[in-house]
């Protein structure tokens, strides 16, 4: 697979993280206890969840088949849910989910697909994902406030942190969009600044990746100006998307048997958590998410009960699911691989051919000219 270097580091930094993680959640914890809680879940209630977690990637897969349908690419719906299993996976084990993306656009370009439609689909994606992880904050923040009444403390600075880099990075990608001269302006002074400081060694570079990010920014824009509907239904889908990622720990609570509490106070503390770790720079926002929950949903599970909540919670939207999602990664690499070569053994087996067509209508215009 692609970068297998940093993947294999990426996997053994989270595999430290977790360590750590697990050794300070499970300190002073009884096994018996732990174990106990987990038996006694209701497995139907799980089983839901990972229906969820499914949805939740066949959402995106389904955002990247109307994309690419629409830009004239007619792709399965089969195979955009792979690259979305490729996503996730990448995703989880790079810093701030940095590296999902240009994996998805490296197979992509594999089954034919020019790079740039496919950085142009994941950049809608990223864009309405943002803008609905927005959305969902604010509307649990302003509507349903019991579901922040545990976000206070390093929580709440946390929230704070998480919110303001997620409204950071939607206006700054609307700028690069719709104003790409005061973007270009703005990117250049930075450029020369680095350039002056000596942390930038080669500017000219800099300078050409920063036209060609403009240049692909501005195709972007195109397109949401000539598809409102297209851009409108993908935002649709990843809000539908988020409520299903939102809604995993609400299936553990069924599973425990727990009633005090509705589904949006549990969804709604979820996708303050997920607003607040989701820009950290750790593979798949490793030990803070896991120490957050136990924090926020505290009084929703129990004392007792959260620990256990937040191991199967965590264990069906994210462990489980990167375990599955590089047995995928591993069939889109090898498909990808195996239709690479069969392409590249026709191609050969029509030039020869090509050739001999051309030998044969040369021996017969030779032999015209004799005769």
């Amino acid at each position: 697979m692609i970068q297998g270097k940093k993947n294999w580091l990426g996997l053994l930094f989270m595999a430290v993280l977790m360590g750590v993680t697990g050794a300070v959640l499970l300190r002073g914890q009884k096994a018996g206890l732990l174990w106990a809680c987990v038996k006694q879940m209701k497995p139907q209630f799980l089983l839901l969840g990972l229906v969820l977690m499914l949805g939740y990637v066949g959402c995106e897969a389904l955002c990247s088949y109307q994309i690419l349908s629409r830009f004239g690419h007619p792709v399965t719906y089969r195979r955009c849910l792979g690259y979305s299993f490729v996503g996730f996976y990448v995703s989880s084990i790079t810093p701030s989910a940095t590296g999902g993306q240009p994996a998805q656009v490296y197979y992509m370009s594999k089954d034919q697909i020019p790079a740039a439609h496919g950085a142009l689909n994941m950049m809608l994606i990223a864009s309405c994902y943002q803008v609905a992880t927005l959305l969902w904050g604010m509307g649990i923040w302003l509507f349903f406030p019991s579901a922040h009444g545990e976000m206070d403390g390093g929580l709440g600075l946390l929230l704070l942190y998480g919110a303001g880099m997620m409204i950071l990075l939607t206006v700054g990608m609307a700028m690069v969009m719709f104003l790409p001269g005061p973007t270009r302006r703005i990117c250049e002074g930075v450029l020369a600044l680095l350039t002056k400081i000596r942390i930038l060694r080669n500017p000219e570079a800099a300078r050409e990746k920063l036209e060609h990010q403009l240049a692909e920014y501005a195709r972007g824009a195109e397109c949401v100006k000539h598809n409102p509907g297209l851009v409108l239904r993908v935002l649709a889908l990843c809000v539908i998307q988020l409520g299903l990622l939102f809604s995993v720990p609400w299936t553990v609570y069924l599973a425990l048997g727990l009633t005090e509490h509705s589904w949006i106070q549990v969804a709604g503390v979820q996708a303050l958590l997920t607003l607040a770790v989701c820009n950290l720079p750790l593979p798949g926002a490793v030990g803070a998410a896991e120490g957050s929950f136990v924090k926020a949903f505290e009084s929703i599970f129990g004392a007792a009960m959260v620990t256990p909540a937040m191991l199967v919670s965590r264990g069906i939207s994210f462990y489980a699911f990167l375990f599955i999602s590089f047995g995928v990664s591993i069939a889109v690499h090898m498909r990808t691989s195996r239709e690479a070569r069969e392409r590249a053994l026709q191609e050969m087996v029509a030039s020869q051919n090509g050739t001999r067509v051309k030998a044969v209508r040369r021996y017969l215009s030779a032999r015209a000219e004799e005769v």
